[in-house]
């Protein structure tokens, strides 16, 4: 699943305009809330802590129109609590979107 860098910045770009400087900050608020999501959710031991952090990891992408990552976070969903699998793909998806050129 590949990262549209376009998706979030479009969306950063509709709610602020052109300030660049704006954008980056939401940028960077956006991928440390998601990382943070991810790491509870590679914490987390129970079904409720893992529904909770796949929640609100897919709710903070649906705001930021970060649909792909938005997409494994219903993946985890119906994952287990723990599931390397998702939880590496999920990795990735955040790490291609703080490597990309904004």
């Amino acid at each position: 699943m590949a990262y549209d860098p376009g998706t979030l910045e479009a969306a950063l770009s509709a709610a602020v305009g052109s300030d660049l400087a704006l954008i980056a900050e939401l940028r960077r608020a956006f991928l440390e809330s998601a990382e943070r999501q991810a790491d509870l959710l590679a914490r987390a031991r129970c079904d409720a802590n893992w529904t909770m952090a796949a929640l609100r990891l897919k709710g903070l992408c649906a705001s930021f129109g970060v649909n792909n990552v938005m997409k494994l976070a219903d993946e985890a969903l119906e994952s287990a609590p723990g599931d390397p699998v998702i939880l590496r793909k999920i990795a990735q998806a955040l790490a291609a979107i703080a490597t990309s050129d904004s």
